[in-house]
């Protein structure tokens, strides 16, 4: 275990000092989402000519069309907006057939300089738009010291429009979409449209109507999507025909069929909406299980999602406003949410030893490690599957919009890299076929290491067990902390003053870090194993002993929330107190995090108890790997599907969140029903339940802890 983890730290140390750079895959996609020759094939300037002549002469209202999708000033410049979207739908929607030609309309996107924006509006308009800029010099200031990551909020252009000085304001930088006949370049068609030749602008893209080439995964995911739905539909009428219309029939040739051997009716029925279903929503208590894992991770689940929600969005109006709001106090709930990750880790740890010890022993282990690790794999992999196959071939084609670009850019990462993230490797490599799914490759490596410390842990010998555990944990945590320390990372991207660069270094050498990550999984193996040994030695608390550790408890978790805090603040430089944030907020967040689930478990959580046992977090807690895994693509078709900027306020993001988790939900229940449990009753049937429980020491339905362990316990941020 040390060998592995110190060579973990070198191999990274090694790719840190490689100019700070992960391994680049470097691929281009054999099929881009884009056909960037159609864009070259359709210009013509003779066609061009000809229809910019007939727009300007002959049909002012179809010029004025043009004209009115864009451009012009972007609103919100004083609350930090350099973006104007334009209107991308009306543009597109352009289709007008004269004479021998058609005209239709084209979007694109350029950056422009504020003085040169003096022709596309009136100059009235534009001297009040800099009088209003240099009367709020001081506050524009201020947003000069934000983060370098939030370049989309124009902190960069403001920055270096400052240092110029305020009679400079001109040389402000502004992204705005114009709509132009699609035989024109930009380059031609702006001076016919807005009346001058403009030198200094930036061409970003363009984009009209059947634009998007279909794909070879295009074609798989409809074939692939296509076969399971026929299955679905097979399944389910074979089950209610069998276990409904006539489930007490007498026909001969009914009974006979009926009367086939239970694996092919299991097989038969294992796409069943109607049974997946009424699994899914059926729940049957289990002695031994740990009922308050429910409440954890469909709390978790949500925290994850609502932080993504607050992370990515369509653009903003008021980005200062929500600049503001991140780095206040009031914003702590959501900037905290990544550290839920860390509650899955914990999760993972703690039921693999708890579903393992004192029901196999270690050898028994190492006969089946061949099952122990294709259990694990296939457990995880019909989901992720259909989620890489959704993002290949099928998000970039159900709808578009102004910003579909988002959409295109992960379409583009997911053909070239979708294998690495069905390996689980995804964490070491760039770019990322779905980025929040580093998670999986880490848990999935964790789970790998595990069986080295569970041969001790199932020996049977108690010192044995501990020792193997506690080395393990102080390894992990030594060997990060030096890592750590080594590299100075910064302990959040959430800041407004950082290093260049510095949040890319972050991201992908210390939170995408099976090292830096571990700890909370061995926090949570402890403690796997310590409620076995509670209850084996039935121990039991007074109760100023219990208060007295609740009192201890609740400060600690309070602790890894705060500890990055004090990093809001633009004058915080302690690189010392970023390190040993980096190094311990996470295992102190699974220590309260693992003495909450112990006292749940041993009757001493009280209301805490109660409230993460109810009910109804059973549903939420089995979708949540689906929910995990889904809702970060149609996140980004939501964004990119945006025509218009919309006004940040907490209150109007957590509507969004609420509304789109809906939707997370229902997709999730979809996917589950007719991917996730169908697949887990095959694995099952061609391969066992896994590695077979002794008969000995059974607390409860192994069964049901087996898939209480393997069920939505893989998410992240």
């Amino acid at each position: 275990m040390f060998v592995v983890l110190s060579a973990s730290v070198l191999i990274d140390k090694v790719n840190s000092d490689q100019n700070n750079r992960a391994i680049d895959v470097g691929w281009e996609a054999i099929n881009p989402p884009f056909d960037p020759n159609i864009y070259e094939e359709i210009l013509d300037a003779e066609l061009c000519a000809k229809q910019l002549q007939y727009l300007i002469l002959n049909d002012t209202l179809l010029m004025m069309t043009f004209l009115e999708a864009g451009p012009r000033i972007p609103r919100g410049i004083l609350q930090g907006n350099l973006l104007d979207l334009g209107n991308y739908h009306q543009c597109l929607g352009i289709n007008r057939e004269i004479e021998d030609m058609v005209i239709g309309g084209k979007y694109c996107r350029i950056r422009i300089g504020l003085s040169d924006l003096e022709n596309l509006e009136s100059a009235t308009e534009l001297d009040d738009v800099i009088k209003a800029v240099d009367t709020v010099k001081e506050e524009i200031h201020l947003y000069e010291k934000l983060r370098e990551n939030i370049e989309f909020m124009g902190g960069k252009e403001i920055k270096n429009t400052l240092r110029s000085g305020s009679n400079n304001m001109g040389a402000l930088r502004f992204t705005v979409s114009i709509c132009i006949p699609k035989p024109c370049s930009i380059r031609q068609a702006l001076p016919n449209l807005i009346g001058t030749q403009l030198i200094d602008f930036e061409e970003q893209f363009c984009r009209f109507k059947n634009d998007k080439p279909w794909a070879p995964g295009l074609y798989v995911a409809i074939v692939v999507f296509s076969f399971i739905g026929l299955l679905a539909i097979l399944s389910t009428s074979y089950d209610i025909w069998n276990t409904v219309i006539h489930k007490r029939a007498s026909l001969f040739l009914l009974r006979t069929w009926i009367d086939y051997p239970k694996s092919l009716s299991t097989i038969c029925q294992s796409f069943s909406m109607y049974t997946n279903s009424r699994r899914l929503i059926t729940y049957k208590p289990v002695r031994g299980a740990l009922e308050c894992i429910d409440g954890i991770r469909a709390i978790s689940m949500a925290w994850i999602v609502i932080g993504h929600t607050f992370s990515g969005y369509p653009p903003l109006i008021n980005n200062l406003d929500y600049f503001w709001w991140i780095m206040s106090f009031s914003s702590m709930w959501v900037t905290t949410a990544h550290i839920g990750v860390d509650t899955f880790f914990v999760l993972s740890g703690l039921l693999v030893v708890y579903t393992t010890v004192g029901k196999i022993s270690n050898m028994k282990l190492l006969k089946n490690l061949h099952l122990f690790y294709l259990n694990r794999f296939l457990r995880m992999f019909p989901l992720l599957a259909a989620t890489v196959l959704l993002q290949v071939g099928v998000t970039h084609y159900i709808y578009d919009g102004a910003m579909w670009t988002v959409v295109a850019d992960v379409t583009n990462e997911c053909r070239t890299t979708w294998w690495l993230s069905l390996l689980h490797v995804q964490n070491f490599f760039r770019p990322v076929c779905l980025s929040h799914s580093w998670y999986l490759a880490i848990d999935m490596q964790l789970h790998i290491l595990s069986p080295l410390i569970l041969f001790w842990v199932l020996s049977g010998k108690r010192n044995s067990a501990w020792s193997a555990l506690i080395v393990a944990l102080l390894v992990s945590l030594i060997a990060s902390s030096i890592y750590i320390f080594l590299n100075n990372f910064v302990a959040s991207g959430i800041r407004p003053v950082v290093r260049p660069g510095e949040n890319q270094r972050y991201t992908r050498y210390y939170y995408y870090n099976t090292l830096t990550r571990c700890s909370p999984f061995f926090v949570g193996m402890c403690f796997g194993y310590l409620i076995h040994f509670w209850r084996e030695k039935n121990i039991r608390l007074t109760k100023i002993l219990n208060c007295t550790l609740w009192i201890v408890n609740l400060p600690v978790l309070w602790l890894a929330l705060y500890a990055t805090e004090p990093l809001k603040n633009a004058d915080f430089d302690n690189q010392t107190f970023e390190n040993f944030a980096n190094s311990f907020m996470r295992p102190v967040w699974a220590l309260g995090l693992g003495w909450l689930i112990l006292a749940c478990a041993e009757g001493y959580g009280g209301p805490i108890n109660w409230f993460l046992s109810l009910r109804m977090w059973k549903l939420p807690s089995r979708l949540s790997y689906a929910i995990y895994l889904l809702h970060v693509p149609i996140q980004y078709v939501t964004i990119g599907a945006a025509s218009q900027h919309i006004y940040f306020s907490a209150f109007n993001f957590i509507y969004i969140f609420c509304s789109q988790f809906v939707i997370y939900f229902i997709v999730s229940f979809i996917f589950t029903i007719l991917i996730d449990s169908p697949c887990a009753t095959l694995f099952k049937e061609f391969l066992g339940s896994g590695i077979k429980k002794s008969d000995s020491d059974q607390r409860g339905d192994d069964k049901a802890l087996e898939t209480q362990h393997m069920t939505g316990q893989q998410k992240t941020n």
